[in-house]
């Protein structure tokens, strides 16, 4: 005889205890949803500030340096009225570069750089940290004027930058180091060491491009450093 099934009571599952506390059990307390969040860290994205200076491998060819630059001298060459205006373009391009140079060298080297307080520690880092960066060597020499207080040299026996630079015959006196004499110039002011620097041509016969980089201070620097002796 069939009976209504609903009247039957109600049968309790046995398995579904179970799971619930095994599956309570099972959890390790050092998977919880806090501890996931603290564990997991977003890796920090390497930039060119990172880099080493003194890399092996040069980031740019000297090839397309060259081209670079070349495209820079024609476009300074435009509407100038003579040399000395069209070097004082260049030395203008120069500066912008050497603004940025120095706030990327600054960057890379925090920890182990110092701030030069005198006019030769700054001229010493010119000559070999900001010139291997930019231009692959250190400067051949750095010499200080016998006549002029205020005076000091920065030599380059053979400048890149006048490599694969044709000069016409009417603009003989051109020196397009003016663009790194305009870098030069824009890591003194911005080390607080306010100077003119132009390029001179000193040309030898075992160095025909020999450029001598003229660091002229500012009188307020001269002032500073007879404080400091």
């Amino acid at each position: 005889m069939l009976q209504n099934r609903s009247s039957y009571p109600p049968q309790q599952s046995a398995v579904a205890p179970s799971l619930a506390s095994s599956s309570e059990k099972s959890i390790p307390t050092s998977l919880t949803p806090s501890a996931l969040r603290t564990s997991v860290t977003t890796p920090r994205k390497v930039t060119i500030y990172d880099r080493n200076l003194n890399r092996r491998a040069p980031e740019l060819s000297l090839a397309a340096f060259a081209f670079l630059f070349n495209e820079i001298v024609q476009y300074s060459q435009k509407n100038v009225k003579g040399i000395q205006e069209m070097e004082t373009k260049l030395s203008e391009n120069g500066y912008h570069v050497g603004q940025r140079v120095l706030e990327l060298t600054v960057i890379r080297e925090i920890k182990s750089a110092k701030r030069e307080t005198r006019v030769l520690g700054l001229l010493q880092f010119i000559n070999t940290s900001i010139w291997k960066s930019v231009f692959g060597k250190p400067a051949d020499a750095l010499e200080k004027s016998k006549d002029q207080e205020d005076e000091y040299m920065i030599i380059d026996n053979d400048p890149i930058v006048n490599k694969y630079i044709s000069v016409p015959k009417e603009m003989s006196q051109l020196n397009c180091a003016a663009f790194q004499a305009g870098i030069v110039e824009a890591v003194m002011d911005g080390c607080q060491f306010p100077a003119r620097v132009t390029a001179h041509s000193v040309p030898t016969d075992l160095f025909p491009l020999k450029t001598v980089f003229l660091v002229k201070l500012d009188p307020v620097v001269v002032e500073r450093e007879r404080y400091m002796r």
